[in-house]
């Protein structure tokens, strides 16, 4: 859940959040409510495994809906202008070389939890990775314990990663 601090999120993330809601509001609360009439028909609510779904359902889309609408309140979004590039911030590109298996990995460091995935290399600043890289320099080398044990990384470079567009800088 997102307290009243600012939280910081890229066009794409925020984008992202305005569609879900839009599909929650419009769709979901809709096939909900037609779930919940339709378990009524069945008869006697109070031993109904249909009701009883449909309802829950119902609790986890209007949470959802809650959810989204206060970060939306809070939401600063970043821009490209507004990456620093001399060191990680929020919105940096990193290229970051293993010290153990010399593999080079890239990463987008990003404040909202709404948009981490992994699959794209978009990492949360609170992460233990991005806890470690944050406000680090190309040179700077990084440790951090994660459940396979301590990692250790060299920054190689950091790049703007908003929008698509990079810019190296060394």
């Amino acid at each position: 859940m997102v307290d009243n601090k600012d939280v910081y999120i890229t066009q794409q993330g925020l984008t992202r959040l305005e569609e879900e809601l839009e599909f929650l509001r419009t769709v979901r609360r809709k096939e909900v409510a037609e779930r919940i009439i339709q378990a009524k028909e069945y008869g006697d609510i109070t031993d109904n495994s249909e009701y009883e779904e449909a309802k829950n359902e119902q609790a986890f889309v209007e949470g959802r809906i809650m959810e989204i609408e206060k970060i939306l309140r809070v939401a600063k979004v970043l821009e490209y202008k507004d990456v620093i590039s001399d060191s990680i911030t929020i919105g940096s590109r990193v290229v970051l070389k293993s010290l153990d298996s010399k593999n080079e990995e890239e990463y987008v460091i990003v404040g909202n939890v709404e948009e981490v995935d992994p699959r794209r290399g978009y990492i949360s600043a609170n992460s233990p990775l991005g806890l470690a890289v944050i406000n680090k320099k190309p040179g700077d080398q990084v440790y951090f314990d994660a459940p396979i044990g301590r990692l250790n990384y060299v920054v190689l470079e950091i790049k703007k990663g908003l929008d698509g567009r990079e810019t190296t800088e060394a």
